[in-house]
């Protein structure tokens, strides 16, 4: 069943049981409970003014459940409870019986006139062979298994009462699990809370109610807290171990073990009548230094039954063995008190769900940064095994990390007031932009990760949990609310408040039910540009070890929504529609834009709907190791770019098209592809003379590295208005910022001041590892091809293509390494540098040429510095014919007696520059 099917069910669900009511007039003598709901299938029927639940249904595996927040509703509403009944007893059931405890009898008798036949009960009994039972709450009796049973078999249940009087005469104990009608209703996600509800003549809404004030936590935890970490006074992640984020975000789930950004590593939660404990990596289950948690955490999840533990893991379930229970190595089994397993498995899922939900404890450990690393392209949060068990239980394991480290614990009762969490903070925020409430510093403070945790958590696309579609209409509500900053260079967002709505805006608008509604909200400017219907895009494609995007000439305005038509024979092979052509993430305190403004959407039909709130040109995605030749493409409606492609627009067509309305401009020559801001374009007379001067630049660069003039992929460059670090930096496409777009179209800039900078970042694409040795040479050897196409393509001498380029700054830095006992921490990008060009005036440029191609050749390379610097002064040595091994020295290399041996045959450059500081 899909998420939209689900949640559509849900909603003809609370339609069937709310059938031709208008109003619920709950003012009266009766006080009911507060419902506390978890899990994706537990949804309210009526709530109140201030978010407080006081009627739920919900399904657990084949069966039906309805909660009544007081057993006097029972009898108050003989309409609503028909329709319960009936939606109870399922569709395609002929089964008219329903059992009537005896302490509720009075139902039986408001029935006697309906197509119902009641069976007044002193117990439920599958005896009574009835299709649906009713109760209170205060009546299932002390082991209500066989009831469980009855519902999980596809039975249905209607169950009414309250437990704030329970709670009051029993003040220590844990309502949630010990009162009477929790056996049976918590088993569903649904639990009747020690609070009462505020009462009030409640509309009927066609839809299932929502409210910010519902998004609540359901339970304080301190009492858990309390025993949890009993001799515990901090938690130490050790060297060399890398944890996952917890995300926590389940009304009853809460954090344990913090770093000190609020971010868990450590969370528990109760689901069902069971209980998890989740760390974020299996390493810390074996920790010796975590024993006396352990203990305690294994005690909290076996709840007094002194029951078997039961994993695979060895090492821990020794270290659990000294609590003093029973562990057994086993595969997960029903009749375990605790099971212990690693979130890698996405085995049993349902039936460790269900062992939970019915009074099981869960110690699971495990990360998803590396799987989410080597995943791309799939959902941590949807597609990971470990939160398919335990995203329902409200914890979900993310890709971000926690360091290792030692991290305090604070006190219960100052954990429950300063400890971030997602769900308070949300409904904090929401009730200061919908109620005005202030907030407190701290809170800001946490304002920003609230909004990463929101557009993390809306990733989850759980449409068919009632809780996440509350998120979902309280962030849209919010964003309605206080609309969303419009981010530019000339209004850039610096608040956590704002940071937060940047951030959520965009993951709202890819989920919320009516984007279209939200989107003059989100971008308030939003011009209707003029478009063009059914183009038609040839593809040829051949990809080596990356993916290529193939540029189309096309833009979507934001919020447009377009169709493409992909041809049968590259449709699920890989192939991908991109949106945006910014796809750096940004992570600032202060943005210029949203911190992700592109969009990705698989080519897994024929035809493929695509969008972007942030608008974009349009991309195919070609995968790697990937040919196609011949194909076309057809984009429905977009807008058209300034494209100019070499070989293929001519100067009258350039006349036109640089008009195009499209923001964005892409110039696409031999070897390289500039997107830019089309103003950088519009006046852009001559675009085959820069297309000439950018081909004699990509040959430049292949000549020095030795590789073909065609290059195997061609290189992008892309002037963002904000990049994520660094005022350029290398990748595909090499990010810039904006200001730089005039020097790249520009053929005069170039000959006039040179292109150091993005020559610099093109050179950092060549580098190879073979021959690198970081961090030193990191920013080092790619302005080999800065000099290079400075002096042979641009006619520009080395001392003026930069100013730390001048003969005196070069000495100096040469005479200052020297005399500083040419210590290798300080040999790094300039004066590494230096290293280089001594061996370029002595040998030329083609004893470069001959040392990359020789590398070419050569394969099982060392993996240490050490090892690289030897073979490449070897190489080097090899290629000029004398042996440099003296000079390398000089420059405080950690030359080897084996590799001066090896190039002892060859004569000494005994009057290297470096001698002179001897």
């Amino acid at each position: 069943m899909s998420n939209q099917t689900v949640q559509n069910h849900h909603e003809g669900a609370y339609m069937s049981i709310m059938r031709g009511l208008r109003e619920l007039d709950l003012r009266g003598p009766c006080v009911p409970s507060d419902l506390v709901l978890i899990g994706d299938h537990s949804f309210p029927l009526a709530m109140n003014s201030r978010g407080q639940v006081l009627m739920a249904a919900s399904l657990y595996a084949c069966g039906r459940i309805v909660v009544l927040g007081h057993e006097g509703y029972l009898t108050a509403f003989p309409a609503l409870v028909e329709n319960a009944l009936t939606w109870l007893r399922g569709e395609g059931s002929d089964n008219p019986s329903v059992g009537v405890h005896k302490s509720v009898k009075a139902v039986a008798e408001n029935l006697s006139r309906s197509h119902f036949q009641t069976v007044v009960a002193e117990a439920f009994s599958t005896m009574l062979g009835v299709g649906v039972y009713v109760t209170d709450a205060y009546s299932v009796g002390d082991d209500p298994r066989d009831l469980v049973a009855f519902l999980k078999a596809g039975g249905g249940v209607l169950i009414a009462g309250q437990a704030w009087s329970w709670a009051a005469e029993h003040p220590k104990e844990n309502t949630l699990h010990l009162f009477k009608g929790n056996r049976v209703s918590g088993v569903t996600g649904i639990y009747f809370s020690e609070h009462p509800g505020e009462v009030e003549a409640l509309p009927v809404y066609p839809q299932i109610p929502s409210s910010w004030m519902s998004i609540v936590i359901g339970k304080d935890f301190e009492d858990d807290l309390e025993f949890l970490l009993q001799g515990v006074s901090e938690f130490t992640i050790p060297n060399g171990l890398l944890a996952s984020e917890v995300l926590v975000h389940g009304q009853l789930a809460f954090p344990i073990g913090t770093a000190d950004s609020g971010r868990a590593f450590l969370a528990g939660a109760y689901y069902g009548q069971g209980r998890v404990i989740v760390v974020t990596h299996e390493g810390l289950l074996q920790n010796e230094a975590m024993a006396p948690f352990w203990n305690n955490a294994i005690h909290w999840l076996d709840e007094g039954r002194r029951g078997v533990v039961g994993g695979v893991l060895d090492h821990a379930l020794q270290n659990l063995s000294k609590a003093g229970l029973k562990c057994e190595k086993t595969g997960f089994r029903k009749d375990l008190s605790v099971f212990v397993c690693t979130a890698y498995s996405g085995d049993h899922v349902e039936e460790i769900q269900n062992f939970v939900a019915e009074g099981g404890g869960l110690l699971i450990g495990g990360h998803a940064w590396y799987w989410a690393q080597t995943h791309c392209g799939q959902n941590p949060l949807t597609d990971f095994s470990g939160n398919k068990i335990l995203n329902k239980m409200g914890l979900s394991l993310l890709g971000a990390t926690i360091p290792s480290g030692t991290y305090k614990t604070p006190t219960p009762s100052q954990a429950i007031k300063d400890n971030y969490h997602f769900r308070h903070l949300l409904h904090r925020f929401a009730s200061h932009v919908t109620a005005g409430e202030q907030l407190s510093k701290r809170e800001e403070e946490h304002l920003k990760k609230l909004g990463n945790d929101c557009a993390t958590y809306l990733k989850m696309n759980a449409h068919d949990c009632c809780f996440y579609n509350q998120v979902v209409s309280t962030l849209t509500d919010i964003l309605k609310r206080s609309g969303m900053p419009q981010v530019s260079d000339s209004c850039p967002v610096n608040t956590p408040k704002d940071h937060l709505l940047l951030n959520v805006g965009t993951e709202v608008y890819k989920v919320c039910p009516n984007p279209d509604a939200l989107l003059p909200y989100l971008i308030q400017h939003n011009p209707l540009l003029p478009v063009v219907y059914n183009q038609r895009i040839k593809i040829n494609a051949e990809t080596a070890k990356g993916e290529e995007w193939i540029s189309t000439g096309l833009y979507l305005s934001p919020g447009m929504k377009t169709f493409v038509a992909i041809p049968t024979g590259i449709v699920n092979k890989g192939w991908q529609i991109q949106i945006g052509c910014q796809t750096d993430q940004l992570n600032a305190a202060e943005l210029k834009r949203a911190p992700r403004v592109h969009e990705r959407f698989p080519a897994t039909s024929e035809m493929v709907q695509v969008w972007n709130l942030w608008g974009g040109l349009i991309y195919l995605v070609a995968p790697p190791t990937t040919k196609a030749e011949g194909l076309e493409v057809v984009v429905q409606m977009a807008v058209p770019a300034p494209y100019y492609k070499s070989g293929v627009t001519t100067a009258s067509d350039w006349s036109l098209v640089r008009t195009a309305p499209s923001p964005w401009a892409e110039l696409e020559f031999d070897n390289i592809i500039l997107t830019v801001p089309s103003d950088a374009v519009r006046n852009l007379d001559g675009p085959d003379e820069l297309a000439a001067h950018w081909n004699n630049i990509m040959r430049a660069i292949a000549d020095l590295a030795v590789i073909p003039h065609k290059f195997p992929r061609k290189e992008r460059f892309v002037a963002d208005v904000q990049i994520s670090h660094g005022w350029m930096h290398a990748g595909y496409p090499i990010m810039a910022h904006k200001s730089t777009a005039t020097e790249l179209v520009s053929v005069e800039h170039a000959r006039t001041n040179g292109l150091w900078g993005p020559i610099h970042e093109l050179g950092h694409n060549q580098q190879r590892g073979c021959w690198e040795f970081p961090s030193h040479t990191t920013e080092c050897t790619c302005n080999l091809w800065s000099v290079y196409v400075h002096e042979e393509v641009f006619g520009i001498n080395r001392a003026k293509a930069h100013p730390a380029m001048t003969l005196d700054n070069r000495n100096s830095r040469a005479k200052q390494y020297a005399q500083g006992d040419r210590n290798l921490s300080g040999w790094d990008m300039w004066v590494a540098l230096e290293t280089y060009m001594q061996l370029q005036e002595k040998f030329g440029w083609d004893a470069f040429k001959k040392v990359f191609a020789a590398y070419h050749e050569m394969s099982n390379f060392p993996g240490d510095n050490k090892g690289k610097m030897n073979l490449y002064a070897e190489t080097f040595s090899q290629s000029v014919g004398m042996n440099l091994t003296g000079f390398f020295k000089a420059w405080g290399w950690p030359i080897e007696t084996a590799t001066e041996q090896k190039l002892s045959n060859l004569p000494p450059w005994s009057d290297h520059p470096m001698v002179q500081y001897n």
